[in-house]
């Protein structure tokens, strides 16, 4: 796909997708939401990334959904559009890899639901969140679905209803975002995170993911049959045997990529 939205780059085994729409403060419209989407599935399909970073050019990360993607349409069209601006709550909970947000400026509305579907993040001091779609009328239900996941309900509703904005340090103390890094160290700060889960073992990260979203939504005896089910997966992995023998040995492990 040749990518006119979004930026792809690899180094060091970490692949980075990087909204690149500065211009309209990185909304998200058809052709990013395509793009988007289509980059993740080929970097989860790529045996040499073991880490994904999603982070932005401009003045901030996204500021939600292109209103002109919201006007005059019948109802399907609408019910489409929505389902394709929505398609990475799917596609980052079902991917194999890690993914990390990496957020400056402001993340609002669709923003704040990328913020909360990668499965960590690191902002920026300064930088606010907000589902404030409710403020022009509109709704950031489709975004509280993965906020919810990590925030619970009532706060997820506070958000929701009021859309009120908060800043990066509420936003860690709430549990929204991992970390808060100093102005001016984002990118050294996500790096940090990147290239430590970079140096984990890539299949024990992968199947760890898989497990945790297959049981998140199970009763208890299913969920802990899931877990049970995934690390003894991973023990049978020869990863398991390297890690334990770099460990006892004291020297760094050398992982499989599969």
């Amino acid at each position: 796909m040749n990518y006119e939205s979004i930026k792809v780059t690899e180094e060091n085994h970490i692949g980075f997708i990087t909204l690149n729409r500065p211009d309209s403060l990185n909304v998200f419209t058809t052709p990013l939401a395509k793009e988007l989407n289509y980059a993740l599935k080929e970097m989860d399909s790529n045996i040499e990334i073991r880490v994904i970073v999603i982070n932005a050019e401009g003045k901030g990360f996204s500021a939600g959904i292109d209103v002109n993607e919201l006007k005059n349409k019948t109802f399907e069209e609408y019910y489409n559009t929505t389902t394709l601006m929505e398609q990475m709550n799917l596609t980052i909970t079902q991917m194999n890899k890690p993914v990390i947000a990496s957020v400056h400026g402001f993340a609002v509305a669709n923003g704040i639901g990328l913020v909360s579907l990668c499965d960590l993040a690191v902002a920026e001091e300064g930088t606010k969140f907000g589902a404030t779609a409710i403020n022009v009328g509109l709704s950031c239900i489709g975004p509280s679905i993965a906020i919810s996941k990590s925030l619970g309900r009532k706060k997820t509703l506070e958000l929701l209803l009021t859309g009120e904005i908060i800043d990066a340090h509420e936003a860690a103390r709430i549990g929204l975002i991992n970390k808060v890094a100093p102005k001016g160290k984002l990118e050294a700060e996500t790096m940090k995170l990147a290239d430590e889960l970079a140096n984990k073992s890539p299949l024990a990260l992968q199947i760890t993911k898989r497990a945790f979203y297959k049981a998140a939504d199970l009763e208890m005896s299913k969920a802990i049959e899931v877990a049970n089910y995934a690390f003894s997966e991973i023990c049978m992995l020869n990863d398991a045997k390297e890690g334990i023998n770099a460990f006892l040995e004291k020297r760094k492990p050398d992982w499989q990529l599969k």
